[in-house]
């Protein structure tokens, strides 16, 4: 899929998830990044022609195109979240995600895990086959960094930290990134819990269990929906 191919299935999916699953007076989770924009581009067009939508955004970035796109904002954690809209950097068959690529993870699975539905939107080239190629984030508390970058380099990682403008990225959170290279995560959620067993690590970009919906766009922008089995 070509640049141009892969922006027009990103719009496609992330329009589609607007409009499949919002509904009148629902509150929206919206996510960061390249395929979440369109969804939150979509929800402005949905308050803009009269339908009431609030929404709680995973990243002060998204709070932004909020704002920008007319989308009312809600607090996290007052009440109940209908619907999280989010995208993926890797999405596995058995639906385990790796998150984070746009620096939003901890915020990312907060509002995943208390959205009533949780849908995934993607391009076909995001489907993997087992998670790993794509570097693994991990949120870490800066003063923690050294430590828990030598422990999971001590499970066979690759470990750099993240960077923006020649010095270490911050989250929203005010914390560090590190970007970790495993090549292959054959089992997403055991590698899950020993990294949360590092002492400093506030999140992680492993996503299992959560996604309700899977949605994938072709490169002919045609959208393909998977509901989990029960």
């Amino acid at each position: 899929m070509n640049d141009d191919a892969e922006e027009r299935a990103k719009r496609a999916v992330g329009r589609l998830a607007v409009e499949r699953f919002a509904r009148e007076n629902a509150l929206l989770g919206l996510g960061t990044g390249s395929t979440a924009y369109y969804a939150i581009e979509r929800a402005g067009e949905l308050v803009a022609g009269g339908m009431t939508l609030r929404a709680i955004g995973t990243s002060l970035e998204t709070e932004r195109l909020c704002r920008e796109f007319g989308v009312p904002l809600a607090r996290f954690g007052t009440e109940p979240i209908d619907v999280a809209i989010d995208g993926a950097d890797e999405v596995a068959p058995d639906w385990s995600l790796i998150k984070g690529g746009g620096g939003a993870l901890f915020r990312e699975k907060a509002i995943a895990l208390a959205a009533g539905t949780f849908v995934v939107i993607v391009t076909a080239r995001k489907l993997v086959p087992m998670l790993g190629a794509f570097p693994l984030p991990v949120e870490v508390v800066p003063f923690s960094v050294p430590f828990v970058a030598r422990e999971i380099e001590s499970l066979g990682a690759a470990v750099t930290v993240r960077e923006r403008a020649h010095a270490p990225y911050v989250t929203d959170n005010g914390n560090t990134i590190l970007d970790c290279r495993f090549g292959t995560i054959p089992h997403p959620a055991d590698l899950d819990a020993v990294l949360h067993g590092l002492h400093g690590v506030v999140a992680t970009g492993i996503f299992v269990g959560l996604a309700s919906r899977v949605l994938v766009a072709a490169p002919d922008g045609t959208v393909s929906e998977f509901a989990r089995a029960v």
